[in-house]
């Protein structure tokens, strides 16, 4: 309000002055009545403008506007993983811009730019007789755009007084805050330019491949030009219009003195020359996790009166940079090993042809094959023309058949977060496969199954028979689960069921469990997010869940029944490093017996010392302690792997966006062979540079087997007297068709997320 008061006070004997010629014209008996008639509307609009100043930005947030000082996000080792930019800019001083820029905007804009001061009174007027006479013009000042880029939500876009006055006062306030260099280059800096280009610089890379400071006078007037209506003058897709836009902008500079006149013709006359490349924003080595805590960070820095965009605040994360770099990695890798199975397995002509009907359902699915039908075309004629158009088709095979994968590990003790990979391309496919996306866990899950075992008092060493297994549902419907091959119809451990992941064994087991408590053990453990469907074939993992639960409650074994929420945040600062809040450790709760998740941790050890996972030594060179267990679901449609240790769980997942999708490999399809290599190579690299200690081992808390609950002997009986014979010899492993890794150390590990019937069985595992 103060602001405002010295602008008109400073300026008022100006207004008079201008004024004083055009009051002399009036007779002198209508002076007073006229004069009283004039003021009234001009009063009147003052007063409304001056109740609205306290809705319009206040000066420190003005001046803010300027600074711009992006929230940093820190990794634990303190290195930048991304900034919270509100657009895709960098910005630039005045004079890292070409004066070809500045000269072509006031020219065109703005052309007393330095001699008023926001608010450009004669340009007003002339907008307002023009518009009257049917010829709309627009009357703001370089000031007063600003106010709207910098403030859209503010003030608003209507054409409304309201909003008028409200730019206008933005604007005063904004020429009381920056001097008038200080304007040009936040001007600049701030105005779009398509193609999620914000500020002259991008504007520059993106339409001519050079920086601001570079850009010659034609460029310069295409920017420029660009600024009336950046849709309608794109140089890319309307170039004639760019270039007529631009020749107007150099008549402009002529007519203000910018550029000789000799030199307009030549200029006129020269092509549009554009060199389009769009640029992509820098998203950091975490994209997938930075783009998941922005929601968390704005309401916190809204809650406690900052901008994430504009006070430079550092947030501290849990994230170790070397091992989101393993994991990077490992993702990318083992992605591109994926993708190479895919298309070949795809572009055959039984693969991806007009006689699949899978395609022809993806083809009916697409935006082309509904702009078609909605356009006129029979549904039968639309379908024909896009499956015999060679390029849509390839188009759509290469999103649909593209490989996506899902990487998350944690830290069990104090529940951070260590690396975090969403997707193979976080440009491309920005979906976060860790804590959006659910799927099916396939055996994976089973752990839950023989953690309720043997809480309810069964042992390892306990036998089963491997044999075809019915399981009424109830209706006449009977549930069949089976492996890959016949069942030996001998006798196996519950520990060699649990690494060789025999569904016949699993499924034996939660006949005895049940699925109610199945699903009690895997909430309690982490799984809390995603509903689970509480019947028989829950065992088999067939209720989708995300990678983020299944790792926290993975972590929750090793920590023998404790949960502890994951943490991915630890202090936010200043600028200036003051701390501003500290996020207190999780705090473990016991969720689950802990001497039955010794046991069941323990067991686990098989998966990778002599069952579906063994990669992890033979081929990956890792002797550490560690456990772990495979995943597989029906028609090797998602591939799981979680490996555990002493102070890391890893796991990883491969799949595709569309669950209808699948490698069409029997072979790859596994998720020994198509998650586990993401975890193997991470957690190799991470103990081959001893980021990862090699000393750390599983901790037990008891040293004698668990005693017999009487209530629940009845299970151990019924389990012990299905045959004499005690416990059977293991069945030899699956051979390790993977090629072999090279050289491999013998190191140890590192430290620190498609309904099935119920009738039938997810894939091997």
């Amino acid at each position: 309000m103060r602001t405002l008061l010295l602008f008109l006070q400073n300026h008022w004997l100006a207004l008079r002055q201008r004024l004083a010629p055009l009051i002399a014209l009036i007779p002198r008996p209508l002076r007073r009545a006229g004069l009283w008639t004039l003021l009234a509307l001009p009063l009147a609009v003052l007063l409304y403008a001056l109740a609205l100043v306290p809705f319009t930005p206040g000066i420190s947030d003005i001046r803010k506007a300027k600074s711009e000082l992006p929230a940093q996000l820190m990794s634990a080792d303190g290195k930048l993983l991304a900034e919270y930019r509100w657009a895709n800019r960098e910005w630039v001083a005045l004079d890292k811009i070409s004066p070809n820029v500045v000269n072509a905007l006031i020219a065109t804009e703005d052309h007393r730019f330095y001699n008023h001061f926001g608010l450009d009174w004669r340009r007003t007027a002339s907008s307002v007789l023009l518009t009257l006479r049917g010829d709309p013009q627009g009357g703001s000042t370089i000031t007063q755009q600003l106010a709207r880029n910098l403030f859209p939500e503010e003030i608003g876009r209507s054409r409304t007084i309201t909003r008028k006055l409200k730019e206008a006062i933005t604007a005063l306030k904004i020429e009381a805050s920056y001097s008038k260099d200080e304007i040009l280059e936040t001007y600049l800096n701030t105005v779009p330019f398509l193609y999620n280009a914000y500020g002259i610089e991008m504007a520059a890379r993106t339409y001519f491949d050079k920086s601001a400071d570079k850009l010659n006078v034609l460029e310069s007037a295409t920017l420029i030009g660009m600024l009336k209506g950046t849709a309608y003058y794109n140089p890319v897709t309307q170039p004639e219009r760019a270039q007529a836009r631009r020749n107007t902008v150099l008549a402009q500079m002529v007519k203000r003195g910018k550029l000789d006149a000799k030199q307009l013709d030549g200029l006129q006359k020269r092509p549009l020359r554009i060199n389009f490349e769009r640029q992509t924003e820098v998203m950091g080595p975490a994209p997938h996790f930075a783009h998941q805590l922005r929601k968390t960070l704005i309401a916190w820095a809204d809650a406690n009166g900052y901008s994430l965009y504009s006070d430079g605040l550092v947030i501290r994360t849990t994230i170790d940079s070397r091992l989101q770099a393993y994991a990077n990695r490992a993702v990318a890798h083992q992605g591109r090993q994926l993708q190479g199975v895919a298309d070949a397995a795809w572009a055959r002509r039984d693969g991806w042809g007009p006689q699949n009907e899978l395609v022809r359902t993806l083809v009916r699915e697409s935006t082309e094959y509904r702009a078609a039908v909605d356009k006129g075309d029979a549904p039968d004629d639309a379908l024909k023309t896009l499956l015999g158009d060679t390029a849509f088709m390839q188009k759509l095979r290469s999103e649909k058949t593209r490989v996506q994968a899902g990487f998350l590990a944690q830290d069990p003790v104090t529940g951070h977060v260590l690396a975090w990979v969403g997707s193979r391309d976080f440009a491309q496919d920005p979906y976060d496969h860790v804590q959006a996306a659910r799927r099916q866990p396939g055996s994976t899950f089973k752990p839950f199954v023989y953690g309720a075992a043997f809480a309810n008092g069964a042992s390892p060493t306990d036998t089963l028979m491997d044999t075809a297994v019915e399981i009424p549902l109830g209706g006449g419907r009977v549930w069949r689960p089976s492996d890959g091959g016949p069942p030996s119809d001998q006798p196996m451990t519950l520990g060699d069921g649990l690494a060789f992941s025999k569904n016949t064994i699993t499924a034996q087991v939660m006949q005895q469990v049940g699925p109610a408590r199945v699903a009690e053990v895997a909430r309690a453990l982490g799984v809390r997010q995603s509903p689970l469907e509480e019947v028989p074939s829950l065992a088999l993992g067939t209720s989708p869940v995300t990678l983020k639960e299944m790792v926290t409650a993975y972590s929750s074994i090793v920590n023998l029944g404790r949960y502890v929420e994951p943490v991915v945040i630890t202090r936010i600062e200043d600028r200036h490093g003051k701390v501003l809040e500290t996020f207190a450790p999780s705090t473990p709760q016991e969720v689950f017996q802990p001497r039955a998740a010794q046991t069941l941790r323990n067991t686990m050890r098989g998966a990778v010392d002599k069952g579906t996972a063994t990669a992890i030594r033979t081929r990956y060179g890792i002797q550490a302690d560690v456990a772990g267990k495979t995943g597989t679901t029906q028609d090797n449609t998602d591939g799981w792997f979680i490996l555990m240790h002493a102070r890391v769980v890893a796991g990883a997942w491969a799949g595709f966006n569309d669950g209808r999708i699948t490698l069409r490999s029997d072979y790859w399809g596994q998720g020994a062979r198509s998650a586990l290599p993401m975890v193997g190579e991470f957690m190799q690299q991470a103990l081959r540079t001893n980021v990862v200690s090699t000393r750390d081992r599983f901790v037990d808390e008891f040293d004698t087997p668990p005693p017999t609950d009487n209530s629940l002997n009845s299970m151990r009986e019924w389990i012990r007297g299905l045959f004499h014979s005690d416990t059977p010899a293991a069945p030899a492993a699956p051979p390790d068709n993977t090629p072999p890794h090279p050289a491999a150390p013998r190191v140890q590990p590192p430290v620190t997320i498609d309904p099935v019937d119920a009738t039938t069985l997810p894939g091997p595992a």
